[in-house]
């Protein structure tokens, strides 16, 4: 069993339980009382001519990677913080287990800010997509090594399966399955890849956002150069974001150079004795 297998798991049962308590159409009319989603995927295309990468902040309490990381935070006042140090979106982990945030961090965070917010999960099921949205985000993580999971087969939760072999052409008809559901409830996505087969399933399932994690989520190794030897295959249709490992101004150069929009950190910001500071420091 690898992390994510234990991360896919345990969402298979967090799934189970809360479609026992609430049911879709409910959480459905919620999302529809939201106000209009902010637009993430259109926050991120701005940078595409600027000199510096716009910046997808994380609210990050906990990483299994690297332990606790800022426990005590006040999710209200480091969004307030983000926001006037100039990030352009908001990304908030909801895993509860193993990152130790939650959905009531997301609705803190949607309430506090002007800037969208992403939903940072292990999305299985479309039911998660509706949650999100109900609870007020404008877009959700989609990750295509997850989706490539015999434990992210959403046909019946209740129903014990096993960790298997990934199956990337399994991953593409879930991926867009996922993703024309979230079109339909008005939800942005970040499609997570990591390798060159995990990009072309992100690139035929005509994701508008891309992100390549620099993080393997199986073994936890970090390199830059995920991005900078993928970034080169993204199409110019797609906006590409490079996520995990960024830690200084010479990391971002990195993968501006490589063709980076923009950048998602958690880490290196919320550890940080300024966080301003540093996303100064990041974004220039």
């Amino acid at each position: 069993m690898t992390i994510l297998d234990d991360i896919l798991q345990h969402k298979r049962t967090e799934v189970a339980a809360a479609q026992r308590r609430t049911a879709l159409g409910e959480l459905e009319a919620a999302a529809r009382s939201q106000p209009p989603a902010r637009g993430f995927a259109a926050a991120l295309r701005a940078s595409a001519g600027a000199a510096a990468p716009r910046l997808i902040a994380e609210i990050k309490k906990v990483s299994p990677a690297k332990g606790a990381l800022n426990t005590g935070m006040d999710v209200r006042a480091m969004a307030t913080l983000y926001e006037a140090a100039g990030a352009s979106a908001i990304s908030v982990l909801t895993d509860e287990r193993f990152f130790a945030g939650s959905l009531d961090d997301l609705r803190a965070v949607r309430a506090t800010v002007s800037i969208p917010v992403l939903r940072k999960d292990f999305v299985i099921s479309p039911y998660q997509l509706v949650e999100a949205r109900a609870a007020g985000a404008d877009a959700a993580l989609l990750i295509v090594d997850g989706l490539a999971s015999p434990l992210a087969d959403p046909t019946d939760f209740d129903r014990q399966v096993e960790p298997g072999e990934p199956d990337l052409g399994v991953a593409y008809t879930r991926l867009r399955e996922l993703l024309a559901y979230a079109r339909e409830i008005g939800l942005d996505c970040l499609v997570e890849t990591h390798d060159e087969a995990e990009l072309d399933v992100a690139i035929e399932a005509q994701a508008e956002v891309i992100g390549l994690n620099n993080r393997n989520l199986r073994t936890f190794e970090t390199t830059l150069a995920v991005t900078e030897r993928l970034a080169g295959r993204v199409t110019k249709l797609a906006t590409l974001v490079s996520e995990s490992g960024i830690y200084t101004a010479e990391d971002v150069r990195r993968v501006r150079a490589a063709g980076a929009h923009a950048i998602l950190v958690g880490s290196s910001i919320v550890s940080a004795e300024d966080p301003a500071a540093k996303i100064r420091e990041l974004i220039g």
